[in-house]
């Protein structure tokens, strides 16, 4: 039987919201909602439940604190996103740790220019550098605003044309070399007004940033990379393994 037609128990020691939120946890998992992970409204599912709607909103508000379901204002109630891991212990790019996880990442060209090196970038480059800003996507929703500071030769890239390819594979189509190293520092700060609009959050809210420095072989600065990122969404994991004694 179509577990979306299973009767709630009115006369059980389990509360009716519980007893729903539990029905709609089981259709998740189920992925009963289709790809956009959209719920059906509150007033379709008082209808359907035949409760009030508080029950409803005890039953979303349950699934919401145990990390379920996420409400949009204005758009209404969808299934949580799937928090994005960056394992630290193999050098990838930013956009393949998202396809490795079977993702479907996509990016934004938001800008483009060459400049003269910032003073704090002066160690790593020569007179001059690109400047690239890029919004990352996940399911279509902004996950991360990077600024990338790279060697003056990608002036001439067409970065209309590679507004969706990596930085990796920008500097090897375009130097024949490939990325030997990266150091990479984490930190954390909060949105300001400009960050705030490309992340669709509010202002102050906290964000993980990784900052990315990265070297050819020769020991010669391809890139100094930093990621504002949404923290509910991300995540970096690095894996150690203990030896003893």
């Amino acid at each position: 039987m179509d577990a979306r037609f299973v009767t709630l128990q009115r006369e059980s020691s389990t509360s009716l919201y519980e007893q729903i939120a539990l029905q709609l946890l089981e259709e998740i998992r189920q992925g009963a909602f289709g790809p956009t992970g959209k719920l059906p409204s509150e007033a379709d599912l008082v209808q359907r439940f035949d409760v009030s709607r508080v029950t409803i909103r005890l039953a979303l508000g349950k699934l919401g604190d145990d990390g379920v379901v996420e409400r949009k204002q204005g758009k209404g109630t969808y299934v949580a996103a799937q928090q994005v891991r960056h394992n630290l212990d193999a050098l990838r790019s930013f956009h393949e740790s998202l396809l490795l996880q079977g993702l479907t990442p996509s990016m934004r060209l938001l800008g483009h220019r060459l400049e003269a090196v910032p003073a704090e970038l002066g160690k790593l480059f020569q007179d001059q550098c690109v400047r690239v800003e890029r919004l990352h996507y996940v399911d279509d929703e902004p996950i991360a605003f990077a600024v990338s500071h790279l060697v003056a030769d990608t002036a001439a890239v067409d970065w209309q044309a590679m507004a969706e390819v990596p930085l990796y594979s920008v500097l090897e189509q375009l130097t024949g070399r490939s990325v030997a190293r990266a150091d990479i520092a984490i930190r954390a700060r909060e949105a300001d007004a400009a960050l705030a609009s490309h992340l669709g959050v509010k202002r102050g809210t906290a964000l993980l940033v990784m900052e990315r420095t990265s070297w050819f072989g020769d020991g010669t600065c391809c890139d100094r990379s930093t990621f504002f990122i949404r923290p509910e969404r991300y995540a970096f994991v690095l894996s150690g393994v203990f030896k003893a004694g």
